[in-house]
C-alpha cells in the first residue's frame, strides 16, 4: 500500500496551488500588466501535471480577469482592476469617471416603503415611516459591477427619484440638487453569497462570493441621509483604502 508520504496529491489540490501561485505573482507586481504567463509546457513541466491541470489554473485567473488569452501566442497579465479609494467619500460614477471608466445604472426600484426596523435605526426613523427605496445595478465599462439598495428619507428621496438615476450619483444629487452638503460615511465590510437574483443582475454563478459593504453617509451637520448596501462583484472591480499607523 502506498503511504502517505509517496502519495501523488490530488488534481484538485495542484491545479489550485498553480492558480494561487501565478495569482500571487500577478498580485505581488513580479508580472506587470501583458507580461507573457509561462507557456502550459513550461508550467507542466515545473509542476509536474497535465495539460488539462494547467488549463484548470489559467481558466480560473481568466476568468478573475487576471490574464487574457491571444490565440497562438499565450496568455497575458491583464490590466490592473478599475478601483475606488474607500478613504474618499465619493459616489461610484464620480470616482470611476475621474478615471476615465464609462459608467451608468440599471434602475430596478424607486419607491416608497415603509422603514424596517433596521432602516428607520440607521436612519433614526420610527419603525414603518415612509422612506424612498431605490436599487440599481451599476456598470462599469459596460459590465455589471454591484447591485446597490439606497433608502433615504422620504422628503429627500421623493426629489432624488425626479432625477437622472441612470447616469448620476446620489451624492451629487444630494449636494447640488438638494443643499445636502454631506460629511462623513461608516462603512462595515463583509461577504455574502449571492443568491439567484443577485447572481443573475450581476452575472455571476448563484452561491459565488461577493463583496457586501453596508454604509451609512451622514451630512456636515451629522444626521444620517442615505443608508446602502452594496453587493460588488470582485474579480472586476476593487475598493481599497490606505491605513496610517499613529
Amino acid at each position: 500500500m502506498t503511504s502517505l508520504s509517496t502519495a501523488r496529491p490530488p488534481a484538485t489540490t495542484l491545479y489550485s496551488r498553480i492558480r494561487e501561485e501565478l495569482r500571487e505573482r500577478i498580485l505581488s507586481g513580479a508580472w506587470q500588466p501583458h507580461d507573457r504567463v509561462p507557456s502550459e509546457s513550461t508550467l507542466m513541466a515545473k509542476y509536474g501535471v497535465s495539460r488539462i491541470t494547467v488549463r484548470q489554473a489559467l481558466g480560473d485567473l481568466e476568468s478573475a480577469r487576471m490574464i487574457f488569452k491571444v490565440p497562438g501566442k499565450g496568455s497575458f497579465v491583464a490590466e490592473n482592476k478599475p478601483f475606488q479609494e474607500l478613504g474618499r467619500l465619493q459616489g461610484f460614477a464620480e470616482a470611476m469617471g475621474a478615471m476615465g471608466h464609462e459608467t451608468f445604472n440599471r434602475v430596478l426600484r424607486r419607491e416608497t416603503v415603509p422603514a424596517s426596523a433596521t432602516v428607520a435605526e440607521r436612519l433614526r426613523l420610527a419603525p414603518g415611516t415612509p422612506v424612498t427605496e431605490v436599487q440599481r445595478v451599476r456598470y462599469l465599462d459596460r459590465e455589471p459591477v454591484s447591485v446597490d439598495h439606497t433608502w433615504l428619507p422620504q422628503a429627500l428621496g421623493d426629489r432624488v427619484v425626479r432625477e437622472d438615476l441612470a447616469t448620476r450619483d446620489i451624492f451629487l444629487i444630494l449636494e447640488n440638487d438638494c443643499a445636502t452638503p454631506l460629511g462623513h460615511a461608516d462603512l462595515a465590510l463583509g461577504a455574502r453569497l449571492a443568491d439567484e437574483a443577485l447572481a443573475g443582475h450581476l452575472g455571476v454563478r448563484t452561491g459565488a462570493p461577493v463583496l457586501h459593504i453596508e454604509r451609512l453617509t451622514h451630512d456636515r451637520d451629522g444626521n444620517p441621509v442615505d443608508y446602502e448596501h452594496l453587493y460588488c462583484r470582485s474579480d472586476s472591480f476593487q475598493y481599497r483604502m490606505r491605513l496610517q499607523r499613529r
